[in-house]
């Protein structure tokens, strides 16, 4: 027993001496200056490139320019992320996506930084590391030239409606101060200033040099001062929550263009050039032409036609195997393709893409294009495998039972009897759920693929025009979808015919 309590005391010294050590050698470390341990700033100069996240639809910060017919994101905040990739030595890469996508695609790793006249809010720091502010701006609100004189500022539209992006300081904003107006949000400025000329909204809020590079390019527009409080924040460049030697570096950078004035005597400036500002009407109408930009939907519909083309294939091939499974005496199987057919059916194909892109994101990094096709894949295969259950339920029984009796067997009498028949009776609903899918397909632009509606929104930011680039789309995918159906309908003339 004594032989008991003395280990058990042996015990207790031990283990207050281990809890001892910690608290000293943590007492030794907080007198010293904090390092930078994390590996982010490593990894990015091993890859040799940082990828940078924006939504380029906010002149003068970042825009879609067509170069030789070719789209470039280029702007403010572009010439501030390739100092900072510059002076780590490696490349930078762009992304563009829904700004409110970017810290969402920065927490999942797809992106390394986010540059995109974003606001270093109390909020937003609680999930990821701001650099210190590259630039501050005021915030103006555009409205109708006709309307000018009838407002002065946020206060004068009491039960109107202002426009604001989803998810933009300016939202917040409106919502903390303009408690008496109509606070309506939307994803792109380009639609906003749209839904400003079509008398959705009665003004929208900008930043003081977007509303600028709007009201000097688009006809009927001007803007006016807010007079909303704007907060003592500036923009600055986010990265993931822990990334604090790329702050570090970033920071370093950002010192050296606010010595230089590098964002007023040169950024801003040269972005300058590239905007209609001091052209032409002559030149601003040539360039401005949507034959002009018919490279930009060109490859928009290639782009369209290949996620379409693969999808229908896998969407097709996968519901097949559904159908069978949900049709199978097998239980297990049975439960299987029910429980996916109703998950699938029961979710909007818009959470199925953001959660395979981002979510996946997590454990495996999923290109934008492969996300979009698996997807539209996934979610088409229930949609069909319903197709084809009902078409072999259709089908008499006494076909089934004729077949085995004359010898064949199981698989033989699905592929030679049931299927040829049943393809017949669903021939029509399946080129529906073709049609329906190239249009549903156009979802996959909120992830940064360029396809058709990726495209025109180029197009729109470019040209300050919103109606005709959507007009334009809306011809090619009724073009594309009726080439389909016509297609579709001289298969079903043979089926019948035969």
């Amino acid at each position: 027993m004594k032989k008991a309590w003395k280990w058990l005391e042996a015990l207790l010294v031990a283990m207050m001496m281990l809890a001892l050590v910690p608290q000293t050698v943590n007492a030794a470390e907080s007198t010293q200056a904090p390092k930078v341990t994390d590996n982010y700033l490593k990894k990015v100069k091993e890859k040799g490139e940082l990828v940078m996240g924006t939504s380029p639809d906010f002149p003068p910060y970042e825009f879609v320019q067509n170069v030789n017919g070719k789209s470039k994101v280029m702007g403010m905040d572009v010439e501030v992320g390739r100092k900072i990739a510059r002076d780590m030595g490696v490349k930078l890469v762009i992304k563009t996506m829904d700004f409110d996508s970017l810290l969402v695609a920065l927490e999942t790793g797809k992106i390394d930084m986010v540059i995109s006249g974003m606001t270093a809010t109390p909020k937003r720091a609680q999930s990821v590391d701001f650099s210190q502010t590259y630039y501050k701006s005021g915030q103006n609100l555009i409205i109708r030239k006709s309307d000018k004189g009838k407002f002065h500022d946020y206060r004068s539209f009491g039960g109107k409606a202002i426009g604001a992006q989803t998810g933009s300081m300016q939202a917040t904003l409106l919502k903390e101060q303009a408690k008496k107006s109509k606070i309506k949000t939307m994803d792109k400025t380009n639609d906003l200033i749209l839904g400003l000329k079509t008398n959705k909204f009665d003004a929208v809020l900008v930043d003081t040099a977007s509303a600028a590079a709007f009201a000097k390019n688009t006809d009927g527009i001007t803007s006016i001062p807010s007079g909303l409080k704007i907060p003592s924040q500036g923009n600055a460049v986010a990265f993931h929550k822990g990334a604090k030697s790329l702050v570090k570096s970033a920071n370093k950078s950002i010192d050296e263009i606010k010595e230089k004035k590098l964002v007023t005597k040169v950024y801003l400036p040269n972005v300058g050039k590239y905007i209609a500002k001091g052209k032409t009407k002559k030149e601003v109408k040539a360039s401005n032409s949507m034959w002009a930009y018919k490279d930009f939907f060109i490859a928009g519909v290639g782009y369209t036609l290949f996620i379409s083309v693969i999808s229908v294939f896998f969407g097709f091939l996968l519901g097949a195997i559904l159908a069978l499974m949900r049709l199978s005496h097998n239980k297990i199987a049975h439960s299987i393709a029910t429980a996916y057919i109703e998950f699938i059916r029961g979710t909007p194909l818009m959470v199925q893409l953001l959660f395979i892109y981002f979510g996946l994101g997590l454990v495996i990094n999923i290109p934008a294009l492969l996300s979009g096709i698996i997807a539209v894949s996934l979610n088409s295969a229930a949609y069909v495998a319903e197709v084809i259950r009902s078409g072999i339920s259709s089908i008499s029984v006494g076909q089934t039972e004729a077949s085995r009796s004359l010898g064949l067997s199981k698989t033989a009498t699905m592929r030679y009897v049931i299927m040829p028949q049943a393809m017949k009776n669903i021939w029509p609903a399946l080129g529906n759920e073709f049609v329906s899918l190239i249009k549903e397909s156009s979802i996959v632009s909120v992830i940064g693929v360029k396809d058709l509606i990726y495209q025109s929104r180029i197009v729109q930011a470019d040209t300050y025009r919103g109606v005709m680039p959507l007009v334009i789309t809306m011809i090619l995918y009724f073009i594309i979808t009726f080439g389909l159906s016509s297609l579709m309908k001289v298969f079903e003339r043979k089926m019948n015919h035969d």
